[in-house]
């Protein structure tokens, strides 16, 4: 890349960043201003965004997955998933209320969390990834776009770290052999006690497993691995919901238990 490009992918990033410290929005998405932006430029100005965070002194723990469902890929006009990265001050102890002042418009979505146990080489299956992972879990994704009203095209919402901001894991971990078919697991996501959405498994790419063996592909086109370690959000499972001052939001998973996060 010539340093003019360079220059113009940190403003881009350097903006995305300071919106997330100063808990303000942007109020475009980047793409108003370049409509040529494209996915593989995206995640260039990704990188830059997650290693403003590391610089600061937090640590990449793992990944997550979004736009996994064939629903979501058509209100997106795209045809395949994204992901983006979770750092270590992105992890949020249930025990606590959810301090709502580092966010801006933040909202709640259930997953099946894999924890890796060790390396995965591309191409990879649904097997593989059942084979190397460790554990898998319940959780909540916390999403906060850093553009207002969640307005934003595909490349935006790459280069926003795919809207990572938080992530509550499940006190339960089981191996995926003690759990079997991951696909008819049925999820309910509840806030204030009253069901806001229920889905199965089967809602991310068709088996939550081939969501991580997607990202483990497209990580090796990059020359980047998924570390063993890694927690990895294998994509929302119903629409996301506010988590709003007072709010209480539950995710139940078959097998896995109950996580939930309080505001």
């Amino acid at each position: 890349m010539t340093t003019e490009v360079l220059t113009r992918l940190e403003a881009m990033a350097t903006a995305l960043d300071e919106a997330a410290v100063q808990r303000r929005a942007l109020t475009h998405p980047l793409t108003d201003d370049d409509a040529v932006l494209d996915a593989a430029t995206a995640y260039e100005i990704q990188r830059l965004v997650v290693a403003k965070r590391v610089e600061r002194g937090a640590r990449v723990v793992g990944a997550k997955l979004g736009l996994t469902s064939a629903a979501k890929q058509r209100q997106m006009a795209v045809s395949e998933p994204l992901y983006g990265w979770l750092t270590s001050d992105m992890v949020v102890d249930p025990s606590q209320p959810v301090d709502l002042d580092v966010f801006i418009h933040v909202r709640a979505e259930p997953e099946i969390a894999f924890l890796i146990g060790r390396e995965l080489a591309a191409p990879a299956t649904v097997a593989s990834v059942l084979a190397a992972t460790d554990a898998v879990f319940a959780a909540i994704e916390l999403i906060d776009s850093r553009y207002e009203a969640f307005r934003f095209r595909h490349p935006d919402v790459i280069a926003d770290n795919a809207s990572s901001a938080g992530v509550v894991v499940g006190s339960v971990a089981r191996r995926p052999e003690d759990v079997g078919d991951l696909r008819p697991l049925v999820v309910v996501l509840r806030r204030n006690g009253v069901v806001a959405g229920t889905a199965a498994g089967a809602a991310t790419l068709g088996h939550p497993a081939r969501a991580v063996a997607w990202l483990v592909d497209r990580l090796a086109e990059r020359g980047e691995p998924l570390e063993p370690g890694s927690i990895v959000l294998s994509g929302g499972l119903t629409d996301a919901v506010p988590l709003e001052p007072g709010a209480v939001v539950t995710v139940e998973v078959e097998g896995l238990g109950t996580v939930e996060v309080r505001a």
